[in-house]
């Protein structure tokens, strides 16, 4: 391991000396004799031979000249110590290695360098993760978990070159973008828009810059978004983000209100557009503002919004049944289905466009 761990080093550490041997060449021509004694010592180890045994001591008396002539007992300890350090350092190194590789393949694949959790990924889009923290993993599940993301990763790539349709995602009733409706110095989208889809969760600031970079850059334009709000659940009976699963039953029930309306009020869009560019008298976000609130007072908010697009009486009454009805108990079921079994989201916003999926918000 001695002479790996020299050979590592010396790969290492070869920028510098050609830097340096263009003003020094006697070290550049030292340099090079001990890289190619070292290059043919590995050569070997891969082989399966057995490595020059002087290139070794050649290393250990190097780094031992000194200390035998001061402390001649100090000579075994740290001959064996140096062999101890070189498994480790080839160890870390091989790991480390490993891990760039690993993190870069999920960039590619994935979208995001760390597979668990993608909001820690500073190389990709911002996003909003799915799973636990890392914290609460000890060393024996992170360990474990670090082997089954090559797993995630290999089983990614056939969908990272396979062209997608959003289309094939769309569910009943179906809530398209219509910039014209959410500003009014926007165009509806072109006849010939191609479809797009936005996989979000209404409690993430993600999703909510992701919005307001599509609304200001004209996507909504120049594609037929389709939203679907998936509330993030990282664990069993708990939402990441308070109120995401309320405001997400509100929205397919303004959704179901309108679907076979002549003339639709938009509800479930002009709600989705207060939640992620709206503000408070008092400044505040409005999504930050209904993550704040208990479950009966985001309702009296939400209520508020709709009476705020012109919402009767009737429809609001038939807004608070629909969002705790089975069609959309069942509407939930399916965006879960969707996001979990068939698009295999590892974050949010997940978007599909112009044949390919992306994770993280749409950037500008």
């Amino acid at each position: 391991m001695v002479c790996i761990a020299a050979f590592i080093i010396l790969g290492l550490i070869g920028i510098f000396v050609a830097i340096i041997s263009i003003f020094k060449r006697d070290l550049g021509r030292a340099y090079l004799k001990v890289m190619k004694k070292s290059a043919g010592c590995v050569g070997k180890k891969v082989r399966l031979q057995k490595c020059d045994t002087n290139f070794k001591d050649d290393v250990k008396n190097t780094l031992l000249k000194k200390i035998i002539l001061k402390h001649p007992n100090w000579v075994r300890p740290l001959s064996i110590a140096i062999e101890v350090f070189s498994v480790i350092f080839v160890v870390v190194f091989a790991w480390a290695v490993l891990t760039s590789i690993k993190s870069l393949l999920a960039l590619w694949a994935l979208g995001t360098c760390n597979v668990t959790q993608p909001s820690a990924c500073t190389l990709g889009s911002e996003v909003c993760s799915l799973g636990e923290e890392e914290d609460n993993a000890n060393i024996v599940e992170k360990t474990g978990r670090w082997f089954t993301e090559w797993g995630d990763i290999f089983a990614a790539v056939p969908d990272r070159i396979k062209t997608w349709n959003a289309e094939e995602y769309l569910i009943e009733p179906t809530v398209f973008a219509d910039a014209g409706i959410l500003d009014d110095s926007k165009n509806p989208p072109k006849e010939d828009a191609k479809v797009a889809l936005d996989l979000l969760d209404p409690g993430c600031s993600a999703c909510m810059m992701s919005f307001r970079n599509q609304l200001e850059s004209g996507f909504f334009e120049t594609h037929k978004v389709a939203f679907l709000l998936y509330p993030i659940e990282p664990s069993e009976g708990e939402l990441k983000f308070a109120n995401s699963d309320l405001i997400s039953r509100y929205f397919y029930a303004t959704a179901l209100l309108e679907k076979d309306s002549e003339s639709p009020k938009h509800f479930s869009l002009k709600l989705l557009n207060k939640i992620f560019t709206g503000k408070t008298d008092s400044g505040q976000l409005v999504q930050s503002y209904l993550a704040s609130l208990d479950v009966k007072e985001a309702k009296v908010a939400l209520k508020s919004y709709l009476k705020e697009f012109g919402a009767t009486d009737d429809d609001i009454k038939e807004v608070s049944r629909l969002e705790k009805s089975d069609e959309v108990k069942d509407i939930l079921s399916k965006v879960k289905d969707i996001a979990e079994n068939q698009i295999k989201i590892k974050g949010i916003p997940t978007l599909i466009y112009d044949g390919q999926k992306h994770l993280g918000l749409y950037e500008i």
